[in-house]
């Protein structure tokens, strides 16, 4: 079982950065992938980065350039920093996780089975 706890969300203004944590905790020898995803009001959820057991990152084209996954082994938390923030940035995000390898289809999100609470994420003028 993985337990996870985003934070760092808010309301920031267009153009603004927003740094998100997801802190971990697990059994201690567990590995496994992780990833950030979000729902904006009135959408579905989509996948945005993910980062493997093996230090491999993914980014999705659509957050290229604006996006970055990283992670703190040692404090066993996944950070999401968000440069450049747009109103359609606006959701709420989410922190999943799960033992196994990074799913080819991981972006939809059926092969995580923890997940965090998530955290508010509100981009305006």
């Amino acid at each position: 079982q993985v337990h996870l706890v985003e934070s760092g969300g808010g309301s920031v203004e267009i153009g603004g950065s927003l740094r998100l944590s997801c802190a971990a905790s697990s059994a201690p020898g567990n590995t496994y992938q992780m990833a950030w995803f979000r729902q904006a009001p009135g959408k579905d959820r989509e996948g945005i980065a993910a980062f493997e057991t093996t230090g491999e990152t993914t980014i999705r084209d659509s957050f290229k350039g604006r996006f970055t996954i990283s992670k703190d082994n040692a404090k066993n938390t996944l950070y999401l920093q968000m440069n450049n923030l747009k109103p359609e940035d606006t959701g709420i995000y989410y922190c999943a996780a799960d033992f196994g390898w990074l799913s080819h289809s991981w972006y939809e999100g059926n092969h995580f089975a923890y997940w965090g609470q998530g955290t508010q994420v509100t981009v305006s003028s």
